[in-house]
C-alpha cells in the first residue's frame, strides 16, 4: 500500500542562509524544493558576519550543534575577509565537523560550454589539511612560511571516498592529481596512499597526472576525466578551472561530506555588490540542494529539478544576467517551478 501524503517522511535539515546574496539564493532553493513535494522541516541558524552581533562568533556553537544533530545542512555563501579579519567560516566548519571530502560534480548538461565534447566529471578534494591547514608563520621580518601538511589518514579516506563513489555509480576511471615529481615527501605520501586504495578496486581504472598537466589537459580534452581525486590546494584550483568549462561557479553545485554529516552549498562568493538587487543567480544553490535530495534518497524529486533546469536553459528566456539573460531571481525560480510541476 502506498503512503499517503500525510505519511511521507519529513526531513529535518539545518539551513545556514549566509551573507550577501546567501539568503536570496537559499530562499530560492527552498521554494524549488517545496515545489517537488518533498517535506522538509528547516532549522535556520546563523554563521558569518551576521552572527557576530548576536553570538559574538562567526560560527556559533549553536550552529554546529544543529548540523551535528540533523546530519544534513544547506548553506549559503559566507564572506571571507582577504588578507586579514576572521578565519574562513567554511574552513572552520569543515574542521569542526570533520567534513573531509569536498565533492563537486561538473558537467555540461545545462548546455553552457566552450567544448564540443560532453563534460561529465566529479572532483573529490581533500578538505582538512595541506596548505589550507593554516599553519603560517613570520619566521623573520619580510619572510613568511606556510606548512604543507599531508597525512596518510586524510589521503587514504579521500581516496576511498572517490573510489567508493566511482564503484557505486559504475564510473570506470579515477585520476589522482599530484606534484610528486617536486614534492616527493608530501605529494609522494598522497600518491602512495591513493595507490593502496586503488588496488582494492580492480574494476576501476586508476591513472595519475601531474597538476600542471592536469590543468592543460582539462582545458584541451576535459572529456578524458571521470572521477578526479586531489589534495586541498590543487582541488580548490582545478575544481574552479573545471567549473569555468561549463559556465562558471554559478552553475556548479558542491557538497562537503564527513562520515556522519553532509553540508551542501554552492561554491561561489557572497557577491555583496548585488545583494538585495533581486538578480542573484540561484542555480548553483538549487543544484546543491538537488545533490542534497539524492543524499536523502529523494531521487525522483532530484530528477525532476534536473530535467526542469535543462528545459529552462534550453529556452534561455528566464536566466539571470550572469547567465546571459535579463531575468530576476524570482522570475528564474517561477519559471523553473512551472516546469517542475509539468514534469510529474
Amino acid at each position: 500500500m502506498s503512503k499517503s501524503k500525510s505519511e511521507k517522511k519529513i526531513h529535518r535539515i539545518t539551513l545556514i542562509p549566509g551573507d550577501g546574496i546567501g539568503p536570496e539564493v537559499t530562499s530560492a532553493a527552498r521554494k524549488v524544493l517545496a515545489a517537488t513535494g518533498v517535506l522538509i522541516d528547516w532549522e535556520i541558524v546563523d554563521a558569518g558576519a551576521g552572527a557576530v552581533d548576536k553570538y559574538g562568533s562567526v560560527l556559533p556553537e549553536e550552529t554546529l550543534e544543529s548540523v551535528r544533530k540533523n546530519k544534513v545542512a544547506l548553506k549559503g555563501p559566507i564572506t571571507t575577509p582577504i588578507g586579514g579579519g576572521f578565519q574562513s567560516v567554511n574552513v572552520q566548519l569543515r574542521k569542526a565537523l570533520d567534513l573531509y571530502a569536498n565533492v563537486r560534480p561538473v558537467n555540461s548538461a545545462l548546455g553552457i560550454t566552450f567544448q564540443h565534447s560532453p563534460i561529465d566529471m566529479v572532483i573529490f578534494r581533500e578538505n582538512t589539511e595541506d596548505l589550507y591547514a593554516g599553519m603560517e608563520y613570520e619566521v623573520a621580518p619580510g619572510v613568511a612560511q606556510s606548512l604543507k601538511i599531508i597525512t596518510e589518514k586524510a589521503s587514504t579516506r579521500i581516496a576511498k571516498a572517490a573510489f567508493e563513489w566511482a564503484q557505486k555509480r559504475e564510473r570506470k576511471l579515477v585520476h589522482a592529481v599530484h606534484k610528486a615529481n617536486i614534492m616527493k615527501k608530501s605529494d609522494g605520501l598522497f600518491l602512495d596512499s591513493v595507490r593502496k586504495v586503488a588496488a582494492n578496486y580492480p574494476d576501476v581504472t586508476y591513472k595519475e597526472i601531474i597538476v600542471d598537466n592536469c590543468a592543460m589537459q582539462m582545458v584541451m580534452h576535459p572529456e578524458q576525466f571521470d572521477v578526479v581525486v586531489l589534495g586541498n590546494l590543487y582541488g580548490d584550483i582545478i575544481s574552479d578551472l573545471a567549473a569555468g568549462l561549463v559556465g562558471g561557479l554559478g552553475v556548479v553545485p558542491g557538497a562537503n561530506l564527513g562520515d556522519d554529516v553532509a553540508v551542501f552549498e554552492s561554491v561561489h562568493g557572497s557577491a555583496p555588490d548585488i545583494s538585495g538587487k533581486g538578480i542573484a543567480d540561484p542555480v548553483a544553490t538549487i543544484l546543491s540542494a538537488t545533490m542534497m535530495l539524492r543524499h536523502l534518497g529523494e531521487h525522483k524529486a532530484a530528477d525532476r529539478i534536473q530535467a526542469a533546469l535543462v528545459l529552462l536553459f534550453a529556452e534561455r528566456k528566464h536566466l539571470t544576467p550572469d547567465l546571459g539573460g535579463k531575468a530576476t531571481t524570482d522570475e528564474l525560480v517561477d519559471a523553473l517551478i512551472a516546469k517542475i510541476k509539468i514534469l510529474r
